[in-house]
């Protein structure tokens, strides 16, 4: 896949052309400030009585109701969650998406399962940061990036690809460099990436490591810093080189017991769950029943946060992370 960098992307795509970052969370945030900040006229669109209103007020941006925003922009580039993007879409966004307007996303959910199906005459595209908000405003700000994808879904316009890279440009992510993909490898790639690795299998990985160590009667103290502390600094490791690097830094005795057991915890048959993960991801499946989820109260969604919330390494982490604090 080829990268696109700084040289590939011309701010001049955008030349007398207004966005309009609809949602100011973390994401939002974080774009329209490092766009605005890159030279980009940028307005921000929030629902009446947002929390975040006075906020982006007091960075200097526009900030008008959700569609008062989308009638006013040439490119829509929608950043509130993605339970809610169909009802607003519809509602405010819809409305005022006339012929050659760009409607854009950082995350190909809605597009991908057909939430939201947009009119032919506009450019669709995609322009992603890999990496939280908080991450991307800070490397942006230190004269770097965060690396990105785009993607074009519609090309109404003949300049969708030049338009997403100059957006790409203004958050930063050509200075680290940026991939093209389709929406549904983003989207696919994505979920899958949460729900087996970075999310939800980390997060099992860790609990479960810590409740065997109780179960067996060490101290929650002990197995909180051993399955969740020093998982950070094992992660940080792999980011900084790889998983040599990490074999590297640790203990001849880490890396035989880690390379000769490893294989037992996640094996085969985790590997085949994976598949069964990623095909719920592909068919549909598993973003219809986040959106049924929603759509009913989010009553088990809810459930499985308290859980988690009450789990006896959340007590633990809390009592420690205290002990930590700087005076």
């Amino acid at each position: 896949m080829k990268l696109f960098y700084e040289n590939d992307a011309d701010f001049a795509d955008l030349e007398g052309m207004t966005i309009a970052v609809i949602g100011y969370g973390s994401q939002g945030k974080a774009q329209a400030q490092c766009m605005k900040d890159s030279g980009l006229n940028v307005i921000v669109g929030l629902r009446k009585g947002s929390t975040s209103w006075k906020e982006a007020e007091e960075y200097g941006f526009e900030v008008l109701e959700t569609a008062a925003a989308a009638k006013k922009a040439d490119i829509i580039h929608v950043l509130i969650p993605d339970e809610l993007q169909a009802q607003v879409y519809e509602k405010d966004i819809l409305p005022n998406l006339t012929k050659g307007k760009t409607l854009s996303f950082s995350h190909g959910f809605n597009i991908c399962y057909k939430f939201i199906t947009p009119p032919k005459n506009v450019d669709v595209t995609m322009v992603a940061p890999k990496s939280p908000g908080t991450e991307e405003r800070k490397q942006y700000l230190a004269g770097f990036g965060v690396p990105g994808l785009i993607a074009i879904k519609q090309n109404a316009s003949g300049k969708a690809r030049e338009r997403a890279l100059a957006m790409a440009k203004g958050i930063g992510l050509t200075r680290a460099g940026v991939l093209e993909c389709t929406f549904e490898q983003e989207t696919y790639e994505d979920l899958f990436g949460e729900q087996a690795v970075l999310c939800g299998g980390l997060s099992e990985l860790i609990t479960t490591g810590f409740e065997v160590l109780v179960e067996r009667g060490y101290p929650p103290e002990m197995a909180y810093f051993e399955c969740l502390h020093e998982m950070k600094l094992i992660v940080d490791l792999v980011y900084e080189g790889g998983m040599p690097h990490m074999w590297n830094v640790v203990s001849n005795t880490a890396e035989y017991g880690g390379r000769t057991r490893g294989s037992a915890i996640i094996g085969p048959d985790v590997k085949k769950r994976m598949h069964a993960l990623l095909d719920d991801v592909e068919s549909g499946k598993f973003a219809n029943e986040w959106i049924n989820e929603h759509r009913s109260g989010s009553v088990n969604f809810k459930k499985l946060r308290q859980e988690q919330d009450n789990h006896q390494i959340e007590k633990t982490g809390k009592e420690i992370r205290a002990l930590f604090q700087k005076k």
